[in-house]
């Protein structure tokens, strides 16, 4: 860890980042886990892609609504036990659904599971805008992503693993346990507790400084209660839009990752489909770890660009992969560098472009909407499989491909389409 003087750099690594990477990791292996292994449980259990499009739906319109509902409650300083409320719930709905018998009740658990990890996952997301030095706002959030996006590779690993073992519900066992673990770490990273050792241009050192230091705590009180009136009733924060409606439209590739490339895999007879997403963690780590050369200095279009041309290339060789299991594997690559760069680029570019007081409401939009995206492209794509096959998918995800890269040079602000002074 940098010392605070560093290069004349404000500390970065705090015990409590840490933390917060650590249980987004856990919070995004469980969902993600589930995503994907769910889909492949469903396939053993005799039913169709399509239910496992739908119920991809259900969790991400619940995720949606839990994000919606708690954006304020995160901006009025409540984030920590948000943190730890969704946790619990998505633990709670993970471990259901290895014990219910029924579609009914398998859709309560995933309906649990959807609200769980928007909950949770929004949170996490403001808790790492709000106790990074501002300087390095947008490199400490590409580190941030680092856990996310591991946790969107390794979870679906993990869990095509464990549906794999008899019996195959071991998978919601499991990834439960691992939901667990994050709860534990949920509760040490309560950032509230220990603002003091924040860096001093933090978001929250700053709001913690002002509030102590100000007089008349009865004037404060009463100053904070408004804001927190003003966020409950502006539940939705439009200057975050830049950076969603760009992720948003790019989502359908991830979606299809996530839920079906394994299954797309199995289809093929290759028995270790799973390694696509060992490959493609292994390069987003190596991408994450580079982010310091280019999440602050380069334009985000220009950035933008390399991941979406990594994201065509990935699905063109899913459409080869027929050929060959190595094809399948190698895409692994491209899809690793297209989700490391852009979901971290874009979520810098949403936040950026929004107040510290408004991250909560910022955050909730931004990942609402990749929601948004990967649920109902996840429904499209199983009633596609099931219909036409996978390689029509995979040409409707290209589409999306482009689309978003149109979508990025119209609503990115100007500053993401140039050069940073001083850089």
């Amino acid at each position: 860890m940098e010392p605070e003087h560093a290069k004349g750099q404000p500390r970065l690594w705090t015990p409590v980042f840490v933390l917060i990477i650590a249980l987004t990791l856990c919070t995004f292996m469980v969902g993600q886990g589930l995503n994907s292994g769910t889909s492949v449980f469903l396939a053993k259990a005799g039913y169709g892609s399509s239910l496992a499009g739908a119920l991809a739906l259900g969790f991400s319109l619940a995720a949606a609504l839990a994000r919606i509902l708690l954006g304020p409650v995160i901006d009025s300083g409540r984030c920590s036990a948000v943190t730890i409320g969704g946790i619990a719930v998505l633990v709670v709905g993970t471990a259901m659904s290895a014990v219910v018998d029924g579609v009914v009740l398998f859709t309560v658990s995933r309906l649990l599971q959807g609200a769980g990890f928007g909950a949770a996952t929004t949170a996490a997301s403001t808790a790492a805008a709000s106790v990074l030095p501002s300087e390095r706002l947008g490199e400490g959030i590409g580190y941030h992503g680092l856990g996310q996006a591991l946790a969107m590779s390794m979870g679906p690993t993990f869990a095509l693993y464990l549906v794999g073992t008899d019996p195959s519900t071991n998978l919601f066992v499991g990834l439960s346990l691992v939901g667990v673990v994050g709860l534990i770490v949920s509760l040490n990273a309560r950032y509230e507790r220990k603002w003091q050792k924040l860096p001093t241009t933090s978001a929250y050192f700053l709001k913690m400084s002002k509030e102590q230091t100000a007089r008349g705590k009865q004037e404060d009180k009463g100053s904070s209660s408004r804001s927190g009136l003003r966020g409950a009733l502006n539940i939705v924060e439009p200057r975050a839009l830049p950076g969603a409606i760009p992720m948003a439209i790019l989502c359908p590739t991830f979606g299809f990752g996530i839920f079906f490339t394994g299954l797309y895999g199995t289809t093929l007879g290759y028995e270790h489909a799973g390694l696509f997403y060992t490959v493609s963690a292994v390069v987003m780590v190596i991408v994450r770890l580079c982010s310091k050369r280019f999440m602050d200095t380069v334009p985000a279009i220009k950035t933008y660009t390399v991941a979406v041309a990594c994201a065509l290339i990935q699905s063109a060789m899913l459409l080869a992969a027929p050929l060959g299991e190595g094809i399948l594997l190698a895409s692994g690559v491209f899809y690793g560098v297209a989700l490391g760069i852009s979901l971290p680029l874009n979520q810098s570019v949403a936040v950026k472009n929004t107040p510290a007081e408004r991250w909560g409401a910022t955050n909730a939009l931004f990942l609402l909407t990749n929601d948004v995206g990967i649920g109902l492209s996840s429904l499209i794509w199983g009633a596609i499989n099931d219909v036409w096959g996978f390689q029509v998918s995979i040409l409707c995800i290209v589409v999306c491909q482009v689309l978003s890269y149109v979508a990025a040079w119209i609503v990115y602000p100007d500053s993401a389409k140039r050069w940073r002074k001083g850089a």
